[in-house]
């Protein structure tokens, strides 16, 4: 029961990211991809960092700043350049490939090896994604393509590494993620102002938006995405991430009068499938494998101290 509460509530996370698309269509201003990823970054890592009031020590302090870029300062560009150049829900195809990422990824840092149950699953992950969000076929766009791509690696690595490094004693999920939405928000801030200038003039409209995209959307968000990833495998963590976008097709039916097909439907079916079929329990190989490199890593930390002193 604490295993499916925890599910559930990482859950929460692609489900708010889903309401992405909708919240920037009607809410915020045009053509702004980079302050808008700086507005969902910046202000939720402070309000966070004031919160804790715990900041890194040590080598934290490289740690934070590289999941920074990985999960927020390099990932939110890309995908707002993919999301640009790409048509249609193509760039939540390619990004439905991230189980499959993360699955490689976590055989390499984590020594859980991939089965064939998990390949399969994400196939049919994105599979039924593509039901969902793409559009009749078009040109595609070489950029937009490798944008996708390397958003979708930049995060499912990020996804990884924070698995793998997990948390200094004594800090939260919530601290954590306060550090990465800061040194994330950081990177994207000389970007912004260089590429895109000044920021835009808002009025109450773009105001709510960027408040509800920075705290529900970014903080809270992102808070239990990375609870999830403290507590579940990676690779069941990134199997709840096509919630994002099957999320974005029904508030496009129910709020914006978007027309599900039967084949969306379909894809619907099958892309939920796979998350469920995703949060099946690992073998306790993978856990054991886990400890063995856990174990090696203390060794050779130990024996250096060692030698140091």
């Amino acid at each position: 029961m604490k295993r499916a509460t925890t599910v559930l509530f990482t859950a929460l996370a692609p489900v708010s990211w889903g309401s992405t698309y909708a919240v920037t269509t009607e809410f915020l201003p045009a053509d702004r991809p980079l302050f808008t990823g700086l507005m969902r970054a910046l202000p939720a890592g402070v309000v966070l960092l004031a919160l804790t009031r715990v900041l890194p020590t040590g080598a934290w302090w490289w740690k934070a700043a590289t999941l920074g870029a990985l999960n927020i300062g390099a990932f939110f560009p890309l995908l707002f350049l993919s999301a640009y150049r790409l048509p249609g829900g193509m760039a939540a195809v390619v990004g439905s490939v991230g189980p499959l990422f993360v699955a490689g990824l976590a055989a390499l840092l984590l020594a859980e090896r991939p089965t064939q149950r998990t390949l399969l699953t994400g196939i049919a992950a994105a599979f039924g994604v593509s039901l969902v969000v793409l559009k009749a076929a078009s040109s595609l766009d070489l950029i937009g393509v490798l944008a996708a791509l390397a958003s979708t690696a930049s995060m499912a690595t990020g996804t990884v590494l924070t698995k793998r490094w997990g948390r200094p004693e004594g800090v939260g999920p919530l601290a954590l993620t306060g550090w990465q939405l800061t040194a994330g928000g950081l990177l994207i801030a000389p970007p912004a102002f260089l590429i895109e200038g000044a920021p835009p003039a808002l009025d109450d409209r773009n105001i709510a938006g960027y408040i509800y995209l920075a705290l529900a959307n970014t903080a809270i968000a992102y808070w239990l995405w990375f609870r999830g990833i403290g507590r579940l495998t990676a690779t069941q963590v990134t199997f709840l991430g096509p919630l994002s976008p099957l999320t974005a097709a029904i508030i496009g039916w129910a709020a914006l009068g978007e027309v599900l097909t039967p084949v969306q439907l379909v894809g619907m079916a099958i892309a939920f499938g796979a998350t469920l079929v995703g949060q099946v329990r690992p073998r306790a190989s993978t856990a054991r494998g886990v400890l063995w490199i856990t174990s090696v890593e203390q060794g050779v930390e130990q024996g250096a101290q060692r030698i140091r002193s």
